[in-house]
């Protein structure tokens, strides 16, 4: 195995000779490895399409032109046609490639982003991540080991693919409508708002919705609405929700939003955490709320 600091440095010696070694190498390298149509190489796209289908991102990251550990795990496991049935089933194929040479400034950049984002310094690595981004298992370097022990010790380790989110039960779906139900009532109203229709915002919009731990907490604390924040058209859909957001967002992406009078924000999340995080971030909100009435209450 290789460790990246920067660049590449080998820890592996052995006790070849070092003029056959020059020439493995040069053999190992002349062909730098490009991912197959099954591999994406833009993590956001990795996420996106990990929630349309329910199946966890297997993240892979090499260094085609410098990293020879990695081309051989590559030969020696990915190229299998066991590899390939069983990924096609259980997970989406990501590659992040970092070579010496051939990509631009902006994809390096993003890329090391990446490998700083989950501690990754050993090449080759093996991430498995679900849709949020959270680590589920990682597996470092390649010692060699058959295709299909391998295969079996990861795929033991993967969760299987989850259904397709959808909303369990009709909601309030606009941001009027959230208003007038909490008139009258002591809670504040939480929006789910996803960019637009597309469909990778409605299933993020839905799997947080349906998540129990959220479900639970914002049915006995909140007004819940989910809402577009665009038409199929692209125009805002309402002003109003526009300038609760602070702008527009992308297609795909969904934000929750608590707010008291349905113009002012007061609390906001990307929904591109996990649920568990989101939770969190609306329970530290509830607390400093009821310690901010309570205080109102003893200064009277």
């Amino acid at each position: 195995m290789t460790s990246w600091i920067g660049r590449p440095v080998a820890l592996l010696t052995t006790s070849v000779p070092a003029a056959v070694l020059a020439v493995a190498a040069v053999v190992l390298m002349a062909a730098p490895t490009q991912a197959s149509e099954e591999w994406l190489t833009n993590y956001d796209e990795a996420l996106a399409e990990s929630t349309r289908s329910g199946k966890p991102v297997f993240v892979l990251f090499t260094g085609s032109d410098w990293c020879p550990h990695c081309r051989t795990l590559e030969d020696r496991v990915f190229a299998t046609s066991e590899f390939q049935s069983w990924s096609d089933e259980h997970v989406v194929l990501l590659m992040l490639d970092l070579p010496e040479s051939g990509i631009s400034p902006a994809v390096r950049s993003e890329r090391s982003r990446i490998c700083i984002k989950y501690g990754v310094r050993t090449f080759p690595s093996v991430l498995v991540i679900d849709s949020y981004g959270e680590k589920i298992l990682e597996e470092k370097g390649y010692r060699g080991t058959p295709a299909s022990t391998w295969i079996k010790r990861i795929a033991a380790k993967v969760p299987a693919p989850e259904a397709v989110a959808d909303l369990e039960e009709p909601m309030l779906t606009s941001l009027s409508e959230a208003v007038d139900k909490a008139q009258g009532i002591d809670r504040p109203i939480l929006l789910v708002v996803s960019g637009s229709s597309d469909k990778t915002a409605r299933i993020r919009s839905a799997s947080l919705v349906n998540d129990p731990e959220f479900h639970a907490l914002v049915e006995e604390n909140f007004v819940v609405a989910t809402m577009p924040a665009s038409t199929e058209n692209g125009e805002p859909a309402d002003a109003s929700l526009e300038q609760l957001l602070g702008g527009t967002l992308e297609p795909d992406a969904v934000e929750v939003i608590v707010t008291d009078d349905g113009e002012t924000t007061v609390f906001m999340a990307s929904g591109s955490q996990s649920p568990k995080r989101i939770v969190s971030g609306l329970r530290r909100f509830l607390m400093a709320r009821q310690a901010a009435r309570q205080s109102s209450a003893t200064r009277r």
